[in-house]
């Protein structure tokens, strides 16, 4: 490395909708996998206490998983010594994971009483970030103080909306607590971008509702290129423990999620650009 020259930064990204259904999971894992292909070095967190992702990756029982996204933040609100390595499940396509169980959802209640509350998760996987190039939190689907505490913690926000009826029913809130948090807790949260999932191309409704998020949200956030279809191979990886390019690389999906991380790829460049030449001025 030359002198002067910066340690790559890990980024951190928050996969978030408090709305259920619309693929915050598969994106989570799906990005995960398409950047550990393209070379990176990633963690993913499972922030959600039904454990979807940890089940996702094959570990089904997660109910016995000795170490856990909340055993980490009961012992920071405990104070108590923390190795956050304990909690990391090593996943065979290239990747790590940070699980979660129902232990999480009793402790958003400690959380409510706890010092710097907001800053808890961040706090309990501190140590860990600098091992990575990119750190994926998969967001249970409300806004309560688990999310609040991933948003404190990551770089940017990426929102999954499906592709039906109502999809931006919900996104004003969203983006106004996106907003409160930045405004509050992390000044440095920025929106990464809106995408687009379980997109039937089969019907003029994905092309309506793309229309009435870009007219909405257009000029102030991003809209992913890329669309994520729907289709049944999806939901049989899931029962696999397998990722969707594992399952069958040459699907449609497979094809989105590696062009959707390439353009997460790219504007990660454009910013560390943007930055070093707001330093060197």
């Amino acid at each position: 490395m030359k002198g002067g020259e910066e340690v790559p930064k890990c980024e951190i990204i928050a996969i978030a909708n408090q709305k259920g259904g619309v693929g915050k999971t598969t994106t989570t894992f799906s990005l995960g996998v398409a950047l550990a292909k393209a070379g990176k070095k990633v963690l993913l967190i499972d922030a959600d206490p039904q454990g979807d992702l940890t089940t996702y990756m094959g570990w089904h029982n997660n109910d016995e998983i000795p170490v856990t996204l909340a055993t980490l933040m009961e012992r920071t609100i405990t104070d108590k010594d923390i190795n956050a390595f304990e909690s990391v499940l090593h996943h065979n396509e290239g990747l790590d994971l940070v699980p979660s169980n129902l232990d999480l959802s009793s402790l958003e209640v400690s959380l409510v009483n706890a010092m710097s509350r907001e800053y808890t998760m961040k706090n309990a996987i501190g140590s860990l970030t600098n091992k990575y190039d990119y750190v994926l939190i998969d967001c249970m689907p409300s806004l309560g103080m688990i999310t609040i505490n991933a948003l404190a913690c990551s770089d940017k926000v990426i929102i999954p909306v499906q592709s039906q009826f109502l999809a931006t029913k919900g996104m004003g809130h969203l983006l106004q607590t996106v907003l409160k948090v930045r405004k509050q807790i992390n000044p440095n949260l920025k929106v990464g971008g809106i995408l687009l999932t379980l997109v039937d191309e089969r019907t003029n409704l994905a092309k309506n509702i793309r229309k009435e998020l870009s007219e909405t949200y257009g000029n102030v956030f991003k809209l992913f290129d890329t669309q994520i279809p729907r289709a049944i191979k999806v939901a049989e990886s899931t029962s696999q423990g397998e990722s969707i390019f594992s399952y069958d690389k040459n699907s449609k999906v497979s094809s989105a999620y590696n062009n959707f991380a390439m353009e997460v790829l790219r504007d990660g460049e454009k910013e560390l650009h943007r930055s070093s030449n707001i330093q060197t001025r």
